[in-house]
Protein backbone atom coordinates (compact mmCIF):
# COMPACT_ATOMS: atom_id res chain seq x y z
CA UNK A 1 0.00 0.00 0.00
CA UNK A 2 1.72 3.00 -1.52
CA UNK A 3 1.29 6.21 0.53
CA UNK A 4 1.91 4.58 4.18
CA UNK A 5 5.83 5.05 4.22
CA UNK A 6 5.51 7.50 6.52
CA UNK A 7 3.20 8.33 8.55
CA UNK A 8 3.75 11.86 10.65
CA UNK A 9 -0.53 12.05 12.12
CA UNK A 10 -3.05 9.42 12.28
CA UNK A 11 -6.20 11.49 13.08
CA UNK A 12 -8.96 9.04 13.57
CA UNK A 13 -12.44 10.95 13.37
CA UNK A 14 -15.71 10.14 11.97
CA UNK A 15 -17.06 13.67 11.81
CA UNK A 16 -16.42 14.91 8.34
CA UNK A 17 -16.18 18.76 9.29
CA UNK A 18 -14.29 18.20 12.15
CA UNK A 19 -11.83 15.86 10.18
CA UNK A 20 -11.67 18.84 7.36
CA UNK A 21 -11.39 21.48 10.11
CA UNK A 22 -8.09 19.79 11.75
CA UNK A 23 -7.18 19.19 8.34
CA UNK A 24 -7.05 22.54 7.80
CA UNK A 25 -5.65 23.33 10.95
CA UNK A 26 -2.93 21.29 10.49
CA UNK A 27 -1.60 22.60 6.70
CA UNK A 28 -2.46 25.96 8.53
CA UNK A 29 0.61 24.95 10.87
CA UNK A 30 2.74 23.63 7.74
CA UNK A 31 2.20 20.34 9.85
CA UNK A 32 0.17 18.39 6.58
CA UNK A 33 2.65 16.42 5.57
CA UNK A 34 1.84 12.85 5.65
CA UNK A 35 -1.67 12.89 7.55
CA UNK A 36 -3.89 9.41 7.14
CA UNK A 37 -7.45 10.32 8.30
CA UNK A 38 -9.43 7.46 9.93
CA UNK A 39 -13.34 7.16 10.32
CA UNK A 40 -13.77 4.97 12.89
CA UNK A 41 -12.34 3.13 15.96
CA UNK A 42 -11.66 -0.31 13.91
CA UNK A 43 -10.12 0.96 11.46
CA UNK A 44 -7.86 2.74 13.53
CA UNK A 45 -7.04 -0.42 15.30
CA UNK A 46 -6.16 -2.42 11.84
CA UNK A 47 -3.70 0.59 10.49
CA UNK A 48 -1.67 0.69 13.72
CA UNK A 49 -1.31 -3.27 14.32
CA UNK A 50 -1.06 -4.20 10.41
CA UNK A 51 -3.95 -6.13 10.26
CA UNK A 52 -7.41 -6.62 7.68
CA UNK A 53 -6.53 -4.09 4.80
CA UNK A 54 -3.88 -2.90 6.43
CA UNK A 55 -1.92 -5.75 6.72
CA UNK A 56 0.51 -5.30 4.07
CA UNK A 57 1.57 -1.58 5.61
CA UNK A 58 4.88 -0.95 6.16
CA UNK A 59 6.14 -1.22 10.12
CA UNK A 60 6.26 2.24 10.48
CA UNK A 61 4.45 3.93 13.44
CA UNK A 62 2.81 7.45 13.09
CA UNK A 63 4.56 9.62 15.35
CA UNK A 64 1.24 11.14 16.24
CA UNK A 65 -2.25 10.06 16.91
CA UNK A 66 -4.97 12.20 17.25
CA UNK A 67 -7.74 10.61 18.67
CA UNK A 68 -11.91 11.34 19.39
CA UNK A 69 -13.48 9.53 21.76
CA UNK A 70 -16.87 9.39 20.36
CA UNK A 71 -16.02 6.83 17.57
CA UNK A 72 -17.83 4.16 15.16
CA UNK A 73 -17.50 0.21 15.85
CA UNK A 74 -14.69 0.68 18.76
CA UNK A 75 -14.53 4.00 20.33
CA UNK A 76 -11.60 6.15 21.30
CA UNK A 77 -11.19 4.64 24.96
CA UNK A 78 -10.92 1.28 23.68
CA UNK A 79 -8.22 2.41 20.74
CA UNK A 80 -6.44 4.23 23.64
CA UNK A 81 -6.43 1.35 25.57
CA UNK A 82 -5.30 -1.24 22.79
CA UNK A 83 -2.42 1.35 21.83
CA UNK A 84 -1.48 2.09 25.09
CA UNK A 85 -1.26 -1.95 26.12
CA UNK A 86 1.17 -2.76 23.67
CA UNK A 87 4.53 -2.97 23.48
CA UNK A 88 4.49 -2.18 19.75
CA UNK A 89 2.83 1.03 19.80
CA UNK A 90 2.96 1.92 23.43
CA UNK A 91 5.23 5.36 22.71
CA UNK A 92 3.39 6.75 20.56
CA UNK A 93 2.25 10.18 21.39
CA UNK A 94 -1.42 9.99 21.28
CA UNK A 95 -3.88 13.85 22.11
CA UNK A 96 -7.65 12.99 22.39
CA UNK A 97 -9.05 16.09 20.34
CA UNK A 98 -13.09 15.57 21.59
CA UNK A 99 -16.10 17.67 21.76
CA UNK A 100 -16.26 15.14 25.59
CA UNK A 101 -15.89 17.76 28.58
CA UNK A 102 -17.15 14.77 30.44
CA UNK A 103 -14.87 14.33 33.84
CA UNK A 104 -14.95 10.42 33.30
CA UNK A 105 -13.77 10.73 29.84
CA UNK A 106 -11.19 12.73 31.05
CA UNK A 107 -10.43 10.72 33.81
CA UNK A 108 -10.38 7.35 32.05
CA UNK A 109 -8.17 8.61 29.02
CA UNK A 110 -5.44 9.78 31.27
CA UNK A 111 -5.76 5.95 33.41
CA UNK A 112 -5.02 4.69 30.22
CA UNK A 113 -2.03 6.89 29.48
CA UNK A 114 -3.17 9.65 26.89
CA UNK A 115 -0.44 12.05 26.31
CA UNK A 116 -3.04 15.40 26.43
CA UNK A 117 -6.60 16.10 26.45
CA UNK A 118 -8.34 18.55 24.14
CA UNK A 119 -11.61 19.19 23.97
CA UNK A 120 -12.61 20.96 20.82
CA UNK A 121 -13.73 24.49 21.05
CA UNK A 122 -17.25 25.53 18.60
CA UNK A 123 -15.45 28.31 17.00
CA UNK A 124 -13.45 27.54 13.87
CA UNK A 125 -10.44 29.94 14.59
CA UNK A 126 -10.02 28.83 18.18
CA UNK A 127 -10.62 25.37 16.96
CA UNK A 128 -8.39 25.81 14.17
CA UNK A 129 -5.40 27.33 16.51
CA UNK A 130 -5.88 24.76 19.21
CA UNK A 131 -5.01 21.77 16.47
CA UNK A 132 -2.22 24.02 14.96
CA UNK A 133 -0.46 24.57 18.83
CA UNK A 134 -0.71 20.72 19.29
CA UNK A 135 0.30 19.75 16.35
CA UNK A 136 3.11 22.16 16.43
CA UNK A 137 4.63 21.09 20.20
CA UNK A 138 3.71 17.14 19.59
CA UNK A 139 5.83 17.04 16.32
CA UNK A 140 8.02 19.81 16.80
CA UNK A 141 9.04 20.84 19.94
CA UNK A 142 8.03 16.92 21.76
CA UNK A 143 11.44 14.62 21.78
CA UNK A 144 10.37 10.77 21.73
CA UNK A 145 12.50 7.59 22.10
Amino acid sequence: MSGFETVDILLVEDNPTDGELTLRALRKGKLANHIVWLRDGAEALDFLFRSGSYSERPDVNPKLILLDIKLPKVDGIEVLKRIKADERTRIIPVVMVTSSAEGRDITDSYKLGVNSYVVKPVEFEQFSETVSKAGFYWMLMNKTP
